[in-house]
């Protein structure tokens, strides 16, 4: 390796009160037409409206684009690059968590590059940089406001478009958490564990630095010990605030170190069946850790990890020990925080499609800083496992 690129947004806005730091900033971008991009629910509860209204403090011009879903697809994508480039704005401003964010990266590139989005999956497939992004968080969970990731899904091959650009970044990343109090259990939940997959996976890469190691670490502290009060009481400003602070870690993280196995079977299964991207994580991490677990390779990264959740690990746990307490410790929390640990609890997922996911995620952009290479017949196995759930054990 000839040398290291570490991407990073440009500036973050943090604390109670953030969105009112916004004007001033765009007015240093001497922005003048922006599009909000969110969803129904924010659009309908007054959240978009809110973040519109510092838009003209600062004399911007906007109009919402409100059509943004879970997974977003390529049809939602194209719709606001329609809207985009009829209103000719010169900002886009995304109101929610990683659906919208990435939605408005992908506009953001096509936009500014022309094509079609399926164009730019993989790896820095833009040429110039995409116009300027401002993310308003609504969650604790993604980290796509810092990250060089997008995802798109493809509904005719019912599988997400993974792309790596450093042509995405966000220029302004805000991170209120007036606007996270409202989120529900199930939201906070799911979220969480999608950051704390984040970190671990950017543990486990074999681009891990000691800079990655060190904003993972301290992700995977603060989320397990934060997550399970943000879960039981939303309105916990000071669990909000080390949530929203560690899922920016976790993403600048994973952002430059990348993610593996765990985001590319997510990634599958998210796809095929349309499901919560977090869940998906959550519900696969452990079985996939289990599955690295076998290779003694990756032992210093599991001490790590379980040091991380402040688990006593005594003088003498051999190594096989050390993988059982981590995984032990990943299950305690799904319990505290309400995830169901097995994909039998997903009406959707049938043990027929799972070579067909296989498959798909074997080929993700994410598989390719796994530490661990699986093959196909191996994630098959981590399916079945993660599908039977507690009928089998999780490590020998």
């Amino acid at each position: 390796m000839d040398g290291e690129r570490i991407s990073a947004v440009k500036l973050s806005l943090f604390g109670k009160g953030a969105l009112k730091l916004l004007p001033e900033e765009l007015k240093k971008m001497e922005v003048h037409r922006a599009l909000i991009v969110t969803d129904t629910f924010l659009y309908e509860n007054g959240t978009a409206s809110q973040v519109g209204a510092t838009l003209l403090e600062a004399e911007v011009e906007y109009a919402i684009f409100y059509e943004v879903k879970s997974n977003p697809t390529v049809e939602v994508v194209n719709n606001c690059i329609k809207v985009a480039r009829t209103l000719q704005v010169d900002c886009i401003v995304a109101v929610g968590g990683g659906s919208a964010i990435d939605t408005a990266k992908a506009v953001s590139v096509v936009v500014a590059n022309g094509g079609r989005i399926e164009e730019y999956e993989g790896v820095n497939k833009s040429r110039r940089p995409g116009i300027p992004i401002v993310a308003v968080n609504t969650t604790a969970g993604t980290g796509s406001e810092v990250t060089a990731f997008y995802i798109v899904t493809d509904s005719v091959r019912h599988s997400k478009m993974a792309m790596i650009d450093s042509n995405c970044m966000v220029a302004i990343a805000i991170n209120d958490v007036n606007l996270m109090l409202s989120m529900p259990p199930e939201l906070t939940a799911a979220t969480g564990m999608d950051a704390l997959t984040h970190a671990i996976e950017a543990l486990f890469s074999i681009r891990a630095t000691p800079l990655t190691d060190k904003d993972a670490i301290w992700a995977m502290e603060v989320i397990y010990a934060y997550l399970p009060q943000a879960v039981l009481n939303g309105r916990d400003e000071q669990a909000r605030r080390m949530m929203a602070y560690a899922q920016n870690v976790a993403g600048m993280a994973f952002s430059n170190a990348g993610l593996g196995m765990i985001h590319s079977m997510a990634h599958a299964l998210g796809g095929y069946y349309n499901l919560p991207h977090g869940i998906c994580n959550a519900i696969l991490l452990p079985y996939v850790l289990e599955f690295m677990g076998d290779y003694s390779e990756v032992q210093p990264r599991f001490e790590v990890l379980l040091k991380a959740f402040k688990m006593p690990q005594g003088y003498c746990l051999g190594y096989r020990q050390i993988v059982r307490q981590s995984i032990v410790a990943i299950r305690k929390l799904l319990e505290q925080i309400g995830i169901v640990p097995h994909l039998r609890a997903l009406e959707k997922v049938e043990p027929k499609d799972f070579e067909i996911l296989a498959e798909q995620a074997i080929k993700d952009t994410c598989m390719k800083d796994a530490f661990i290479k699986p093959t196909k017949e191996q994630i098959i196995k981590v399916y079945e496992k993660a599908y039977e759930g507690n009928r089998n054990k999780i490590v020998k």
